[in-house]
C-alpha cells in the first residue's frame, strides 16, 4: 500500500501554485473531505411560458432548427434575443 503524502502548509498562493505544478493531485486526493451543498433553494434562471404560434410558423422554425442541428426552442431563444437586442439598440 502507498503511504499517504502530507500536503504542506503554504505561505502564499504562489508557493501553493509552485507545489501543485510539480505534484500530482491524485497522490493527495484522499486527504480532502467532500463538501455538502444544499442547492434546493436555488431558483431556475429561466421561466417557462406558454406561447401559441401558427402551425406553419412552428413548422418552419422546426425545419430551420433541424437544418442547424439545434433544438427548435433554443433557436427561438436565439432569434428572440437577437431581435430584442436590435430593438433596444434602435431605441437609443
Amino acid at each position: 500500500m502507498n503511504k499517504k503524502k502530507a500536503i504542506p502548509q503554504f505561505k502564499n498562493d504562489e508557493e501553493e501554485r509552485a507545489f501543485w505544478s510539480v505534484n500530482d493531485f491524485t497522490d493527495y486526493v484522499d486527504q480532502f473531505k467532500p463538501v455538502e451543498m444544499n442547492l434546493s433553494q436555488l431558483k431556475p434562471s429561466t421561466e417557462s411560458i406558454s406561447l401559441r404560434l401558427p402551425v406553419s410558423l412552428l413548422s418552419r422554425l422546426k425545419e430551420l432548427a433541424n437544418s442547424r442541428d439545434v433544438p427548435y426552442q433554443s433557436l427561438m431563444k436565439v432569434f428572440l434575443a437577437d431581435r430584442v437586442k436590435a430593438e433596444v439598440v434602435k431605441s437609443y
